[in-house]
Parts: C-alpha cells; structure tokens; sequence
C-alpha cells in the first residue's frame, strides 16, 4: 500500500500504468504528457514521487528502467472513495446518493440500476 496519498497529477501516470502495464519513462511521457501539456521534466518529477510513495516500483531492463505498479486500481479507487465518504458523508453511503439524485436527475435507467444492486445487496446479506 503506498505511503502516501497519490495527488491528481500522479494519478494521470498511474492510470497510464494500468492502461498499459510497465513502461519507461519515455513511454509515459509520451501517453500522458502531450494530453495534460507536461514536459517530460515534469512526468518524471511525479514518476519519483509515486517511487517515494512505494505506489511504483522500478527495475532495469534491456538497459532502460521500466516502471511497474504496486498499488492496483481496484484498491486506489477504494481509498479513494472511502476518503471521499469520510471527509464529505461521514463514512455513510446513503447521504452521497442522496446528494447526487437531488442534485441531478436520475434517468430510469440509472435508478432500475440502483435498485437492482439493493436487491442484490439485501440478498447477500440474508
């Protein structure tokens, strides 16, 4: 688990790793910097952060440095998710729902979706 939060900006290289698996730094460089409008200085300024953080690892091959995830998306989106409950619903799902269908119209297909995972949801837990 990295050892510290991933910003914004790190995520954009992130998602380049689980895009694609390991890449160098040129290869990232080259996924994320021309859509965000980074120098290649800058990407490897996160790609040291995520180091330090433990999210990436490093390992030479075919004498280039290839960088390969530590931290899969599924758990990244977790903490993510989590931390945003925390800090905006106290821990609690239901006010973040509550929240978004009065904020913004759920079409008929979104709410037969919701109340088919709490259908779900309710036998999985009998």
């Amino acid at each position: 688990m990295p050892s510290g939060r991933i910003s914004a900006a790190e995520s954009r290289i992130m998602e380049a790793l689980w895009a694609r698996g390991p890449l160098s730094a040129d290869e990232i460089v080259q996924d994320v910097a021309p859509e965000q409008g980074w120098g290649a200085a800058t990407v490897k300024t996160l790609i040291n952060r995520l180091l330090k953080k433990q999210a990436i690892r490093s390992e030479r091959a075919g004498g280039r440095t290839v960088y390969h995830l530590q931290l899969e998306r599924d758990d990244y989106v977790t903490e993510e998710s989590q931390g945003l409950l925390d800090r905006l619903f106290g821990g609690q799902l239901t006010p973040l729902v509550a929240h978004f269908a009065r904020r913004q119209a759920l079409s008929p297909e979104e709410i037969a979706r919701l109340k088919r995972l709490i259908a779900e949801l309710d036998e999985e837990a009998r």
